[in-house]
């Protein structure tokens, strides 16, 4: 797993997989999920910050969004 944040841009990216993407899925105007093959690959939030995804204090929150 691997979690980046751009604090400039206010983008958290978390990436559980590095399996190819076979399908995206919007939660939201901000929130992202990639899919691989066998569950979800990837998320990224758009102004992250903002939203109060950070700290990942509330990382089940953002579990839930995913589901």
């Amino acid at each position: 797993m691997r979690i980046e944040y751009d604090a400039q841009d206010d983008i958290l990216h978390i990436e559980f997989s590095k399996e190819p993407i076979v399908k995206d899925v919007s939660h939201g105007w901000n929130v992202n999920v990639g899919y691989a093959a066998n569950g979800i690959a990837e998320i990224t939030i758009l102004d992250a910050k903002a939203a109060g995804y950070l700290p990942l204090e509330n990382a089940k929150d953002l579990l839930s969004l995913a589901a």
